[in-house]
């Protein structure tokens, strides 16, 4: 085999169709555009979405959601979380040291709420807590303190 002799396979090439070049080429006149409508036109472009004049999909399907710009989003964090702090015999519970423990992440606002029991006696700072939380917090002798 030789780069001279190197051929496309049977059928695989052919001419480009050149339209547009008179009545005796087959390919004149509409120059296989069809007759009128924008696809007939020069600078004819589909918009996206278009559906040939009919109501598109997107003004057919009803508008949805809604976001609330004053919504605060809070880490939960339960009372059985605090419990097994005080057991490794931390005192003074604050946002830094839940974040310490792996119960919330940095720079997120901690609401400490009251699922579990709580037994130990904490003085618990955190940025809301639920009703129960702090019910709870106080009858076991600590304080919950709001940021």
């Amino acid at each position: 085999m030789k780069l001279n002799t190197l051929k496309p396979a049977a059928g695989s090439t052919h001419s480009e169709r050149r339209i547009g070049r008179g009545p005796g080429s087959g390919l004149g006149g509409t120059s296989t555009r069809g007759h009128k409508g924008a696809k007939a036109r020069s600078g004819y472009k589909k918009k996206i979405g278009f559906e040939g004049g009919q109501m598109p999909l997107q003004r057919r399907l009803p508008k949805f959601g809604f976001k609330n710009i004053n919504h605060v989003e809070y880490q939960a964090v339960n009372l059985s979380s605090l419990q097994t702090m005080a057991e490794k015999g931390v005192t003074t519970i604050g946002v830094a040291e839940i974040v310490a423990a792996g119960f919330a992440k940095a720079g997120q606002l901690v609401k400490v709420l009251g699922n579990g029991t709580l037994s130990a006696k904490v003085e618990v700072t955190a940025n809301a807590f639920s009703k129960s939380a702090e019910a709870a917090i106080v009858a076991a002798g600590g304080t919950a303190t709001k940021l």
